[in-house]
């Protein structure tokens, strides 16, 4: 058994001026989240630095809050303040809310419904039987969309500082991408069930597959050009090969079910999103560092 590591008094020093090499940074954050010592080697190093007074000051304003915040109001035109206990739970809440990523709060999501409801109505508004091929031929391409939109120096304005903590990169943009599946999967199948049937177009669920795999695609490829790069290359990719021919021509959407439908089709997806999934793991690290694209 190799010797427990520890941080060094010179790479503390080095880390509380900036000067530590990019890997040694990385370990030691990593690190002190599970070793006090350390995190104290670490924290008294910070202070004896020039951060020191500015961290000093930073730390007294922040206890005078909590402790003028917890102090009770008096009588009942005074309601009980939102005391520690309830600030840590509006902040756990901020926090889970900024990993969902700004999918989940821009444009994206209203372009999701506008896609659902547009297609109810074409449906029941207007007696348009092609409703369901339709939603069916772009539902894989949105979560894509989703993506390109949640992650990266283009769509986040705190990416850069997202990726400098321990948990950004590849576990912020799965915990981002999860965000955006979480919202598709349940709102696009359940549309695709409530539009009337076609004879020969898949069922409201064979979607799903082809968007996975699509979408652990544009995470894979994104390691190497960047997320919004990736997924505006499939889903361009997509809707030229897939959804433009088999919507372009009339009477032709029962195509659909050779992308979509059967179990050579279904079990092409899941091995490709299987492949997808391994070159995303060992393509981890590329996150690590900030998109140049």
């Amino acid at each position: 058994m190799t010797a427990p590591w520890h941080v060094s008094e010179a790479l503390a020093a080095r880390y509380a001026t900036g000067s530590a090499a990019e890997p040694d940074a990385w370990s030691l954050e990593k690190h002190v989240e599970v070793c006090g010592g350390c995190a104290a080697r670490v924290s008294a190093a910070v202070r004896a630095g020039e951060s020191g007074p500015v961290l000093a000051d930073v730390r007294a304003a922040l206890l005078e809050t909590v402790r003028t915040g917890a102090e009770p109001h008096r009588g009942p035109a005074h309601p009980w303040p939102a005391g520690p206990h309830r600030r840590m739970g509006a902040s756990r809440w901020a926090r889970v809310l900024w990993a969902a990523g700004p999918a989940l709060r821009g444009a994206w999501l209203v372009a999701v419904f506008v896609v659902v409801a547009a297609a109810m109505g074409l449906a029941y508004g207007a007696g348009f039987r092609g409703a369901r091929p339709v939603l069916l031929a772009v539902a894989p391409v949105l979560p894509l969309v989703g993506v390109a939109v949640s992650y990266g120096r283009h769509a986040d304005p705190m990416y850069e500082i997202g990726v400098a903590t321990p948990s950004g990169g590849l576990r912020l943009l799965l915990t981002r991408a999860a965000a955006v599946l979480g919202v598709c999967v349940p709102v696009l199948t359940a549309a695709g069930a409530l539009l009337p049937p076609v004879t020969g177009v898949p069922g409201a669920a064979a979607w799903l597959l082809p968007g996975l795999a699509l979408t652990l695609a544009a995470l894979a490829l994104g390691s190497f050009v960047g997320c919004r790069a990736a997924a505006l290359t499939l889903t361009g990719g997509w809707l030229l090969a897939v959804a433009g021919p088999v919507l372009g021509r009339p009477g032709a959407t029962t195509g659909l079910a050779q992308y979509l439908a059967g179990p050579a089709a279904q079990g092409g997806w899941a091995a490709a999103a299987v492949a997808c999934a391994g070159l995303l793991a060992l393509r981890r690290r590329s996150f690590d560092h900030l998109e140049t694209r």
